[in-house]
């Protein structure tokens, strides 16, 4: 069931995955491959990975629409997607 609140959290969830994959691509992985730090990878990636896939199942939980979730589906896996997406589930929310 769609409600606002799982809305709102779905939208906060999305932001943080976002900026998680920005932050595993900008920093973690250059410090792993220029300065040989790989932790930062290990640390990062997990959090994205949590982030991804709580992402994944409120997306479907807000809206069973496959067309929809297609389209938040593509927008988690390219850099910025979920940030500029975000503007439209605003005026999409409830």
């Amino acid at each position: 069931m769609r409600t606002a609140k799982n809305f709102s959290v779905f939208r906060k969830i999305a932001i943080a995955e976002g900026i998680s994959f920005l932050v595993l691509l900008l920093i973690a992985m250059p410090l792993k491959y220029m300065a040989d730090q790989p932790m930062a990878v290990t640390i990062v990636g997990g959090l994205h990975g949590v982030l991804f896939v709580a992402f994944v199942v409120l997306a479907w939980e807000v809206k069973k629409d496959f067309g929809w979730f297609a389209k938040a589906f593509v927008a988690s896996i390219l850099p910025f997607g979920t940030i500029i997406m975000d503007k439209y589930w605003k005026k999409e929310g409830i």
